[in-house]
């Protein structure tokens, strides 16, 4: 497949997404779903990429759904909304989140709606200074979706969550990283560096062990406490016949550098 809406690379174990439509600040069109789908297949289908780096070109990450690729005109049939959900942004965020390397998310300017609930399906966020998040669904009458019911409030409490979702008002970068709604607030200039290095670090490291990691934190909000520690039980098992924590504990003994495979 040709991207025209986003750029996709594969480098040094690290797969970089970049949501390409600047001039609509990168706002979702069925094409763009199209192109992430594909993408996203590839990076499955590929044994060498064991870290994922999210974002967006331009001055924003990303502004949610273009409502022009979907205009309810007057007079005209109303679209079928759910339809839309379940053919592009619930897949979309099911396998984002069951991605088995971890994924990054450079949010470097607005994110708003879809965009912002995309964000928060990633496993780390980092924001530039000067990025903001926003669920704009109220403002036209909608309910977020994209999984944000269930990531925000788990992300910030119910009480905070409730109000951004009812009055849409908008987060800063500073203000999120403060609630614990992302990991960091980077300096604008410092974010695809350091977002690139956490990536570039991520793929030297047992990605076996940290796709494990994954799909236990993935559990835990839906898991008893008994049901949990059975959970650890049997993924420590499979992690425990990895060749990187073989590798892992060999180093300690010998005091030096694990050189991990991804195996």
């Amino acid at each position: 497949m040709t991207y025209e809406t986003i750029q996709f690379e594969i480098a040094d174990g690290v797969a970089t997404l970049t949501l390409n439509r600047p001039d609509k600040l990168n706002s979702f069109t069925v094409q763009m779903h199209s192109e992430l789908a594909d993408a996203i297949r590839k990076i499955n289908a590929d044994d060498s990429v064991r870290a994922v780096l999210l974002t967006g070109a331009g001055r924003g990450f990303c502004a949610g759904q273009d409502l022009g690729d979907r205009a309810v005109n007057s007079g005209d049939q109303a679209p079928n909304l759910g339809d839309s959900l379940e053919k592009r942004y619930n897949p979309l965020v099911r396998s984002l989140r069951a991605l088995p390397m971890p994924v990054i998310c450079a949010v470097n300017g607005v994110a708003a709606g879809a965009g912002a609930n995309l964000a928060f399906a990633c496993d780390i966020v980092l924001a530039a200074r000067s990025a903001s998040f926003i669920q704009a669904f109220c403002k036209i009458g909608l309910v977020p979706d994209s999984g944000g019911t269930w990531t925000l409030p788990r992300l910030v409490g119910s009480a905070r969550a409730a109000a951004l979702m009812l009055l849409g008002d908008k987060v800063s970068a500073e203000q999120a990283a403060d609630w614990g709604m992302i990991w960091k607030c980077v300096d604008d200039d410092a974010l695809l560096t350091e977002a690139k290095a956490m990536a570039a670090h991520l793929a030297t490291q047992p990605t076996k062990g940290l796709s494990l990691i994954k799909r236990a934190l993935n559990a835990t909000w839906t898991n008893t406490m008994d049901e949990q520690l059975d959970l650890e039980r049997d993924l420590q098992t499979i992690a425990g016949t990895t060749g990187d924590y073989q590798e892992g504990v060999k180093a300690f003994l010998d005091k030096r550098k694990p050189a991990f495979t991804g195996k």
